[in-house]
């Protein structure tokens, strides 16, 4: 069974950029598709984007043109590029292995001046 664990959240100003990362602890090679999700307080927790093993990416309308998801396999990582950043991007951003239905712990973005 693979573990995930995020880095890369903490505090910016509106429009900084932030990298997050999810570094698996086995191989990812074998997840067809990984995704970053979101969820701010008093709300539902809504998918960011996706990325398949094949680098095929679907991203959710509020974040398209700012962010992007990218996946090294070798390294056994996926990456969320945030550029552009909002206050309304405030969140805990989890990272998941869809195929496997596994979840991430979560790491904070929050954006404000």
């Amino acid at each position: 069974q693979v573990q995930l664990v995020e880095s890369g959240g903490g505090w910016v100003q509106p429009g900084g950029s932030l990298r997050l990362s999810c570094a698996a602890s086995g191989s990812m090679f074998s997840i067809n598709v990984m995704g970053w999700y979101r969820q701010a307080p008093g709300k539902q927790r809504e998918l960011v984007a996706t990325i398949t093993r094949g680098y095929m990416t679907n991203y959710a309308e509020s974040v398209k043109g700012r962010f992007t998801i990218s996946r090294d396999n070798a390294k056994n990582t996926v990456y969320l590029q945030m550029n552009s950043l909002k206050p309304e991007d405030t969140a805990v951003y989890y990272c998941k292995a869809i195929d496997m239905e596994t979840w991430g712990q979560g790491t904070q973005v929050t954006v404000s001046s």
